[in-house]
């Protein structure tokens, strides 16, 4: 057995460099992020950042920046400017410029990510609210290689719950899907890269708005996404006013429940959301008696959160984007309805009834009384 494991790992070591065509990682120059925006001229500006293996080099990363018309032409200038081979196939995170996000059908620009199977299709798609030049030439000195810290801040904030994970793969379903549309992260640069958080846009992929933190937050339980997140409210008529908000109270969500049920009355389509979110105390900044009048509580807490809720959705149904997915229930459940708008489902949404309901049940208060 052993022996037999000997010989696979020697014929895998020796696959790559037997033929006579080995290359040197410090040959090579890795492309783990690549950036899509316009210049001042409205002229579109591609960015490529590799990691540099060189023990002479000072600086672990090296930027690009080309002016050409397509993705394709820009990988073609890179090779005649970097030293090493061009590899496109480990990119971990494509960020894309807010003005080129504002223009219709600039998902087309990704025509050669889809077709070039050399290219990974599990990027992080990003919205930079700013220029993507500064986030790309940006140096920090307390983390690490800028690509690999962009692909954990991403990461690790969805974990959290503040920011959706879209990759190109699940970007490329958003923008072909009748009955959704897309969602990306967003980051802006300020002293550090900072999450800001879900950029929405619409069915043509236009950016149309930008939730908070707690709009994300939000916005993935009405995606009914399983993970454990963090969210605050204000209880009108608890502390006083001033400088110190004594009226927040924040609570860990574990294991949200989202149904949908779907209605089409009347040529109109009505969703009833119902969200149900068994919650633990993690914060409460004015006095309360929790363990006497915990429904009390827990009613203050759903009117809160049923405004919040409809804020968003009211928000979307303006602009008309539909990143919760009911067109998707839409087409599930009332289908002959559906297929009659479903190339513009945009427009049906806005039209809508949606009837939200929340109930919250305090499952911990903490150790402290």
């Amino acid at each position: 057995m052993k022996r037999w494991l000997s010989v696979g790992l020697l014929v895998l070591l020796c696959v790559p460099g037997c033929g006579g065509d080995r290359i040197n990682v410090e040959e090579l120059t890795l492309g783990l992020m690549l950036g899509m925006d316009l210049d001042q001229d409205n002229h579109m500006v591609y960015y490529l950042s590799s990691p540099v293996f060189n023990k002479e080099a000072k600086k672990k990363n090296e930027e690009f920046g080309r002016k050409t018309e397509t993705l394709r032409q820009s990988m073609t200038g890179f090779d005649a400017m970097t030293t090493g081979l061009t590899i496109r196939g480990k990119v971990q995170v494509m960020l894309i410029g807010k003005r080129v996000l504002q223009h219709p059908d600039w998902f087309r620009l990704f025509d050669v990510v889809y077709r070039d199977a050399k290219y990974s299709v599990n990027a992080r798609v990003v919205a930079v609210d700013g220029p993507v030049s500064e986030v790309i030439n940006f140096y920090p000195l307390d983390k690490p290689r800028l690509p690999l810290h962009m692909t954990r801040l991403i990461d690790t904030a969805n974990r959290r719950g503040i920011t959706v994970r879209t990759t190109l793969q699940e970007l490329h379903r958003q923008m072909y899907e009748k009955g959704i549309t897309p969602s990306i992260s967003e980051v802006k640069l300020n002293k550090a890269v900072e999450v800001k958080g879900t950029a929405v846009l619409d069915e043509r992929g236009r950016y149309a708005e930008r939730l908070g933190l707690q709009e994300s937050t939000m916005l993935l339980m009405l995606q009914n996404r399983q993970k454990e997140m963090n969210l605050s409210v204000q209880i009108p008529g608890e502390g006083k006013p001033g400088p110190i908000r004594r009226s927040t109270i924040t609570f860990r969500v574990k294991n949200a429940k989202t149904k949908i049920k779907t209605k089409h009355i009347q040529d109109r389509f009505q969703f009833d959301i119902d969200i149900q979110l068994p919650i633990a105390l993690s914060e409460r900044l004015f006095p309360f008696d929790v363990k006497k009048n915990g429904e009390e509580l827990q009613e203050a807490i759903d009117e809160q959160l049923k405004r919040r809720f409809e804020q968003i959705i009211r928000g979307f149904q303006k602009h008309q984007t539909d990143p919760i997915g009911l067109g998707l229930y839409a087409r599930a459940y009332e289908y002959e309805a559906y297929q009659k708008v479903q190339e513009h489902w945009g427009e049906a949404f806005a039209k809508a009834d949606v009837k939200l309901s929340v109930k919250t049940e305090i499952t911990d208060m903490g150790p402290v009384k």
